[in-house]
């Protein structure tokens, strides 16, 4: 396949465990610590268990519509906040139409919903303030287009776990397809009930720090965050010039909740993606692994892994930041940008106990404080979901695209 033109990731803007700044993420990540992440019982009520909080203060948002007042959209308004005056620049000039906003999430505004259940179970009645339309998954990418004025192409993609890598794909598609000249792009998701009860009923939630690749792992941490990028076709006018260089994508449909053992699902992903950019397993430095710390997501991960990269050094960030469901795909790619722009060839750690599972195959897996030999050149971040939905990102400097 013919290498394609890139299409640039400007800084983004991010709020996670990590921190709710990007300097401030830079710093904790690198330091392989994280705030945010601590055990709470708020979201399971008499079972407590590590959560990844934003604890950043959020926006107002009673000057938006009643149906789009939720927390989820306030923290998307938070995560533009970050990348505004960049956007401001980027639009200057720009018909509205050729501006396009795709957004991933899963929860949108559960947790409004969730409140006004037990309200009416109560009471008797729906609270005040309350309006079904808070929940409908396209609420972000809505809201942020309406707020904006923006008149292209606006919606939500909600894949699960591959929700906002495949928004971020989806931007870049409307690009390369002479659709939009700027389009935000990324994920938002926010912490409820509904959604740790879920992973609780699969037996899937770890009470305490989780531990990708472990032979002690229990679970996922669930986390919440949100994670804008800015993507145009012209490179960035200041700071790193990185690009979402290439992408793969598969669906193996093997079970509605469990990946395929084999990992083969995986691999076609990962593989589309290097042939899209036209390079090597050899070339890529640093992977994001999708690592969440489930004995059949580890199992199949490390078997797909092992088959594609031989010297790749790689991690997974769940621990840092918890999973963070729909916005994990652009978090986790925002995490990459944050590798391949450091100066000091720093690496994002995997923090575990060390004790690696004698059934998967061994990985590189980098310890707190591990530098590459040289500046990066390609970072990979992988997203798999339920229902065998696949994702791989293959992000570049600009000296290697």
């Amino acid at each position: 396949m013919k290498s394609e033109l890139p299409v640039y990731l400007h800084e983004p803007g991010v709020l996670c465990a990590l921190g709710e700044d990007l300097a401030a993420i830079r710093a904790a990540l690198f330091a392989g610590v994280s705030p945010g992440m601590r055990t709470s019982d708020v979201y399971s009520p008499g079972r407590p268990l590590r959560l990844g909080f934003v604890d950043a203060a959020l926006p107002e948002v009673s000057f938006l519509p009643i149906q789009d007042r939720t927390r989820n959209n306030a923290l998307a308004l938070a995560a533009f906040a970050r990348i505004e005056a960049r956007y401001r620049a980027l639009a200057a000039g720009l018909p509205s139409s050729r501006i396009a906003v795709v957004l991933g999430t899963s929860t949108s505004g559960m947790a409004e919903s969730e409140t006004a259940v037990r309200f009416r179970e109560e009471q008797g009645s729906w609270p005040e303030g309350y309006h079904y339309l808070q929940q409908e998954l396209g609420s972000p990418a809505r809201m942020l287009a309406e707020h904006l004025g923006i008149d292209g192409p606006a919606y939500a993609v909600s894949t699960a776990c591959t929700s906002s890598a495949k928004a971020l794909i989806s931007g870049a598609r409307l690009i390369r397809a002479g659709m939009a000249e700027l389009v935000l792009a990324g994920g938002v998701d926010t912490l409820t009930r509904f959604t740790v009860a879920g992973f609780s009923s699969l037996e899937a939630i770890s009470p305490d720090a989780c531990l990708p690749f472990s032979a002690n792992r229990k679970g996922i941490n669930i986390g919440e965050a949100g994670a804008l990028f800015l993507l145009t076709r012209e490179k960035p006018a200041d700071g790193p010039c990185i690009a979402l260089a290439g992408w793969g994508e598969s669906s193996d449909g093997y079970h509605i909740s469990a990946p395929d053992p084999s990992g083969e699902g995986a691999r076609r992903a990962i593989l589309g993606a290097l042939e899209r950019v036209c390079i090597p397993g050899e070339a890529v430095g640093y992977v994001n692994l999708h690592g969440t710390a489930t004995r059949q997501n580890d199992a199949m991960e490390s078997r797909a892994m092992a088959s594609v990269f031989s010297a790749a050094m790689m991690s997974s960030t769940k621990p840092l930041t918890g999973h963070t469901l729909g916005a994990a795909g652009a978090l986790e790619a925002a995490i990459c940008w944050l590798a391949l722009s450091d100066a000091e060839c720093r690496l994002p750690p995997h923090l575990w106990d060390g004790v690696a599972d004698a059934n998967d195959p061994p990985l590189h897996l980098v310890a707190v404080g591990e530098r590459a030999a040289e500046p990066l050149k390609y970072a990979l971040s992988t997203s798999f979901a339920f229902g065998g939905s696949n994702t791989a990102l293959i992000l570049g400097r600009e000296t290697t695209v």
